[in-house]
């Protein structure tokens, strides 16, 4: 029975890999990853920006040339201004007065995105169609500008939500109802209402843009990455198609394997319950040869030794009585 259990255990082990596997192949984290990594690499080439840096200026990025496309700007605020004053005009973002942040800092700078052509590189959103980039705030420790891979501060509106103003949108065929979405920087999505103006609204830092649901599946285009300048680590979004192929065989490969697995251990234990049977079957017959003879009856496809008369005649009590 022992050895039964652990087979059992086994089998279940094997499944729940197959199991896993599955869920790694369909899971987000890659494109996440991959954002998470371009975030840090745009913080690091905003932060360049500020040659002689003063508080309330905007200052404009430059990206390196296989980035081509991306917009970058920076804003180094006080702490205690962005909390009681806010930021009137950032780019496409306003600003109001009570936004917070944590950990406290002294100094902090804004850093602006606009992915443009690479919004659905680093944020593909299947069923639905971009119809604005994605335009994104993160805030930052302003106390070293030289520093790089910094983690983002936590900033949320603590009273009126931040307001995002997209124009120039693309046009769409009537009947399409635009929606604002918003990406969290773990890389979940979440949707709500454009206000008019296209106005989309956020109590927190993240990514933005205006959607519709795509009337049909359009084929990805994938930008080539040159090489960094510099040695900078740039993420890689080259053969994104053979990447998600990949991931398909591997999740075939890895159910295969897995009921392949699951046959031939389920064979084994037939295999071993039979030889059990057959073992204890010839140890009896064995007993049988060395012992008394007993008569051999048939039970099913078994032979199985069988008693024809007691040993020992009963006897009644009462005849024992003097």
């Amino acid at each position: 029975m022992g050895l039964l259990r652990s087979l059992a255990m086994l089998l279940l082990s094997i499944w729940l890999f197959c199991l896993l596997q599955v869920a790694r192949a369909q899971s987000p984290s890659s494109s996440t990853s991959d954002a998470r990594a371009l975030d840090a690499l745009l913080q690091d080439y905003a932060y360049q920006a500020f040659v002689h840096p003063r508080t309330g200026v905007v200052y404009e990025g430059i990206v390196p040339s296989n980035l081509t496309g991306i917009m970058i700007s920076a804003m180094r605020l006080r702490s205690g201004s962005l909390r009681t004053k806010g930021v009137r005009v950032f780019k496409e973002f306003e600003i109001p007065k009570g936004v917070l942040e944590e950990p406290y800092v002294e100094r902090l700078v804004l850093v602006y995105q606009n992915l443009g052509n690479w919004s659905k590189v680093y944020y593909p959103l299947p069923g639905y169609t971009y119809v604005a980039p994605i335009l994104g705030l993160l805030a930052y420790d302003a106390s070293d500008l030289m520093a790089n891979n910094l983690p983002e501060l936590d900033i949320r509106a603590s009273g009126q939500p931040i307001s995002i103003k997209f124009s120039n949108l693309k046009s769409l065929p009537d009947g399409l109802v635009l929606k604002c979405v918003s990406f969290d920087l773990n890389g979940l999505e979440n949707f709500s209402n454009v206000l008019s103006e296209n106005i989309c609204t956020t109590f927190q830092q993240g990514h933005f843009s205006i959607v519709v649901e795509s009337i049909a599946p359009s084929p990805a285009s994938v930008s080539p990455t040159p090489a960094s300048p510099g040695g900078k680590h740039v993420p890689k979004i080259n053969g994104e198609g053979k990447k998600n192929n990949s991931k398909v065989w591997i999740v075939i490969g890895s159910v295969l394997g897995g009921v392949a697995s699951l046959v031939l251990l389920g064979l084994l234990v037939s295999w071993l319950h039979k030889y059990r049977n057959r073992k204890r079957i010839q140890k009896m017959e064995r007993a049988a040869d060395f012992g008394e003879i007993l008569h051999m009856t048939t039970v099913g496809s078994t032979k199985a030794p069988a008693a024809t008369m007691m040993r020992t005649q009963p006897t009644i009590e009462t005849e024992y009585v003097p």
